[in-house]
């Protein structure tokens, strides 16, 4: 069994990023964005509803206070600041989801926010403590053997590892910069056969060709991929031709 997640709710105002509508027809869990880097109260309204009617998972992406960068710039936060920060946007999303008629279900750093839990354990732990005041139960995605994983898990909270389909991996089991040629992967049989990999194989292949160990609950899609409904369809199909039953993780 294989959750796929995408990051969706990537719009503001007038202005739209990924196609919600399609992408919760294919996904088990949706990374909601909740303002902090995209996402207003009424796409998040929106998302909530169509996700809770399709049966898919909710998931609250958080992020740097960066709109005008997407949350993909380095900032750096004192960590009670971000702590609460996590917190209010986790709240936020909560209540959309319960007026939908079901509940955040985890969260997922977005971003620069994201890169940095891997490595610094500061960030990893404020972000650890923002989910805890929301919600002590609350599961955290991230990458497996990460600064976030050690930090979720010392304070109790479970660490659901995550693996990503279409983006390059380094040889440390790391996501290659998105400045780096070749660090978005966009064909669609290999994001297929890397889902498959990873679901099936528990590895992914680093972007200098060697093969990785990576274990991983749930994989992701990133909804502003170019292609990324089809991309998407590719992958659902390719793992459930392989055997891998796609549903939301436990």
């Amino acid at each position: 069994m294989i959750d796929l997640n995408a990051d969706l709710a990537e719009g503001f105002g007038r202005w739209t990023l990924t196609d919600d509508e399609a992408m919760l027809s294919v996904v088990t869990s949706a990374n909601v964005a909740c303002g902090f880097h995209a996402g207003d109260p009424s796409i998040m309204h929106r998302v909530c509803d169509t996700a809770a009617e399709r049966g898919v998972r909710i998931g609250a992406q958080v992020s740097y206070r960066d709109l005008a960068g997407f949350g993909r710039r380095a900032m750096d936060v004192p960590a009670q600041e971000l702590a609460d920060e996590i917190t209010y946007q986790i709240g936020s999303l909560q209540v959309f989801a319960r007026a939908a008629g079901a509940d955040v279900a985890y969260v997922k750093p977005h971003g620069a926010l994201y890169n940095r839990v891997v490595f610094d354990h500061e960030q990893a732990a404020a972000v650890a403590a923002g989910v805890r005041l929301a919600d002590a139960t609350l599961p955290v995605l991230c990458l497996p053997g990460s600064a976030m994983h050690a930090e979720a898990r010392l304070v109790r909270l479970p660490a659901v590892e995550e693996a990503f389909v279409d983006r390059a991996y380094t040889a440390e089991g790391t996501l290659v910069p998105r400045a780096t040629p070749g660090a978005v992967l966009t064909s669609a049989q290999q994001v297929a056969r890397r889902a498959v990999d990873l679901a099936r194989k528990g590895c992914v292949d680093s972007l200098d060709g060697e093969t990785v160990p990576v274990r991983a609950r749930s994989l992701c899609l990133h909804g502003d991929t170019p292609g990324a409904v089809e991309l998407a369809k590719h992958v659902r199909r390719a793992l459930e031709s392989a055997g891998v039953r796609v549903e939301a993780f436990a």
